[in-house]
């Protein structure tokens, strides 16, 4: 008799595994992937590369790294490389294809973020990291030597750049990403860029001889490019000489590919026309530069991946990937809380989706007889691998290449999102989804949870997520809706929050709460939570200091006052200013305005404030301030601080605190609804 499946709980996190970077072999017969999971100590997580048999579906491990990722095949198909990350040291190491043990044949003091074969696998491009005074060829200087000073003590960090933190790396360190191409037998690094500026994406021609990427270089008369926000696509010979600026002002590249026949380039970008809610197009450029051209003009689409989940962080999604055939390029599209393979025709002839929808593609590739492997989540599974035979169509049929959760499946019962649809007030078309709890009772009402997405560009929609089974598992049912700000509805809905954020924002989310409480019975309107992370954790304390509808709340590395976040966020300086319009000095009143700490002295809700220590695009600061607020009132409140954790902690951080954060998020609601 098979065993009655229980409810997810947050220990399960240590039980799940992500796959990610599928890459099939040149010819096609093989397909090598990432697999991820918590390590043993849960203080950490190991990955390692696992070897697919496409004609037997035999699966087998690869590398016996703890921190395996990244790999790429040779064009021969004889080695396979990856980065492999040893006493915290990522570089890239070589195995035969058949196997054998793993070989280090890069050498770079501070690592490799990233790699690519040469067309002719005699060489290897790599991005790594750059000490400013090292690549001037001069050893880094010893603050202490010469001054009679003691080199033990303490010394003083001296900041002259106005982008000087980032929440994925910390205080800037001194050092610019910058491009290498290593021979695999010599294993030297020959520089092939150089300069105060940080290499983005980047590629080889087909044919070799041309390399090329993206990056802002420093205005004439500049030392850094910290006030710009547009960049520039840039082309070289793979010795870096024969610079070549290939495109005008007024755009952001994101990501860039070559055609088979390296005469243009493929590219994701914006052209700013509603600034940090531009949404992201396709375009095309001639090798030889000018202005590109968009083949996404009569789409109000997202092409990029901005679905909000919790089981990846900081994954590098695909790219635009021309066809091998050169006719048609394809890239992600976030549509209606999917992300899918959207498909142009180089001469604009047409342009389609692929595959199914009511998913997230996170990742695919094509490939050599013309099939895709696709990395697919859904709202019931962290992610496999799935091979499509005719790809061509939306309604194609797929073949499941990985089972990577079976546990998911036999043990753990999940609930299955259910979508719903309706207008605004003022007309918006909203998409929001309900989560029935687990052990749900006809005719019995539940306590509910509004979750809150961050961004606020971003999306919610068909993936998995671990917080909402946890809360369903709870007894909890689980709301979540895409307001106005949101991407996936097109740009006029994307961009109608700037300088209104709780205004139409945050009449959607009530009037969804409405909506819902109409149509969903079981909802138990005497016992609603909310809760949000960033933008999210900003609209639940603003829902706090606006109504009293809900019975408790939490809110995760939150916005309560944008004064001070101007200048301590990473991001604060333009941010505030393309979100909010306005700076500290000329805008003080509007800034406040929009503040939840103007409205702290309304919050009856009890608040649970969860926050990192070392959160550098939110600063915990805006944390304490809140919570000072409210203590000082003896309103019900408690401040969780998380050591070390940045913004992602959430997605990406320490697993004990993933597991702790959630406990916190259960027990609140559990005492207060």
């Amino acid at each position: 008799m098979m065993n009655e499946q229980r409810g997810m709980t947050s220990e399960d996190l240590v039980q799940i595994t992500w796959v990610n970077d599928p890459v099939p072999s040149p010819q096609g017969g093989h397909l090598v992937y990432v697999s991820r999971q918590v390590n043993d100590k849960h203080n950490g997580y190991r990955s390692h590369l696992r070897l697919l048999h496409l004609d037997s579906r035999k699966d087998r491990p690869f590398t016996s790294g703890e921190n395996d990722h990244s790999p790429a095949w040779s064009p021969d198909e004889k080695q396979l490389a990856f980065i492999r990350e040893v006493d915290g040291s990522s570089q890239v190491w070589l195995i035969a294809s058949d196997g054998g043990e793993a070989q280090q044949i890069s050498h770079l003091k501070h690592g490799v973020s990233s790699f690519l074969w040469s067309p002719d696998g005699r060489t290897l491009l790599v991005k790594s990291s750059v000490d400013m005074d090292e690549e001037q060829g001069t050893p880094l200087a010893d603050p202490t030597k010469g001054t009679g000073k003691d080199s033990t003590l303490p010394q003083e960090k001296v900041i002259d750049r106005i982008r000087m933190k980032s929440d994925s790396s910390g205080i800037w360190n001194g050092r610019h990403s910058h491009l290498f191409v290593i021979a695999p037998i010599s294993a030297e690094a020959i520089p092939v860029t150089t300069g105060h500026y940080d290499i983005g994406d980047y590629a080889w021609s087909p044919d070799g001889t041309r390399i090329a990427w993206i990056t802002q270089m420093p205005e004439k008369g500049e030392d850094y490019s910290d006030f710009t926000l547009t960049n520039h696509v840039y082309s070289s010979k793979p010795d870096g000489s024969d610079l070549q600026q290939l495109t005008p002002e007024g755009y952001t590249f994101y990501r860039l590919a070559f055609a088979p026949d390296a005469q243009s380039l493929a590219l994701l970008a914006s052209d700013r026309s509603y600034g940090n809610a531009t949404l992201v197009k396709l375009y095309i450029l001639p090798i030889t530069g000018g202005t590109p051209e968009c083949l996404s003009t009569h789409w109000d689409v997202q092409l990029h991946h901005s679905l909000v989940g919790d089981m990846r962080s900081h994954l590098v999604t695909t790219g635009p990937m021309y066809s091998r055939d050169g006719s048609s390029i394809l890239c992600l599209a976030s549509i209606h809380g999917s992300v899918r393979i959207a498909r142009f025709a180089v001469d604009g002839s047409y342009a389609d989706y692929i595959l199914p929808d009511e998913c997230e593609i996170y990742q695919f590739a094509e490939l050599a007889q013309g099939q895709i492997v696709a990395a697919i989540a859904d709202p019931q599974h962290p992610g496999d691998l799935y091979l499509y035979e005719q790809p061509n169509d939306a309604g194609a049929e797929s073949v499941r290449l990985t089972r990577s959760n079976p546990q998911l499946e036999q043990d753990i019962w999940l609930s299955t999102p259910e979508t719903f649809w309706l207008e605004s007030s003022d007309g918006m078309q909203l998409q929001g989804w309900i989560m029935k709890p687990h052990g749900i009772v006809e005719g019995v009402k539940v306590p509910t949870i509004l979750e809150i997405h961050g961004g606020p560009h971003m999306m919610y929609g068909y993936t998995f997520m671990h917080e909402f089974q946890l809360l369903a598992a709870q007894g909890y049912a689980v709301m979540y809706i895409n307001p106005r700000g949101g991407l996936g509805y097109g740009q006029q809905f994307v961009n109608a929050c700037r300088e209104d954020y709780g205004g139409g924002d945050y009449r959607d989310l009530m009037e969804s709460v409405d909506y819902a409480l109409s149509q969903y019975h079981f909802i138990d309107p005497s016992r609603l939570g909310v809760t949000g992370g960033s933008y999210g954790g900003f609209m639940t304390n603003w829902i706090v200091g606006h109504t009293n509808r809900f019975k408790a709340a939490v809110t995760q590395r939150s916005i309560s006052n944008w004064l001070s976040f101007y200048g301590v966020s990473d991001i604060g300086y333009f941010f505030t200013e393309d979100q909010i319009g306005g700076n500290v000095w000329e805008d003080t009143e509007k800034l406040w305005k929009h503040s939840p700490l103007a409205y702290v002295g309304n919050v009856q809700t009890p608040l649970l404030i969860l926050h990192g220590e070392q959160d550098l695009r939110c600063p915990i600061e805006q944390a304490e301030q809140l919570y000072v607020a409210l203590k000082r009132l003896k309103q019900t409140t408690r401040l969780v601080r998380f050591p070390g954790a940045n913004h992602e902690l959430s997605r990406g951080g320490h697993p004990h605190l993933r597991i702790r954060r959630l406990e916190h998020i259960i027990g609140w609601f559990n005492e207060y609804l």
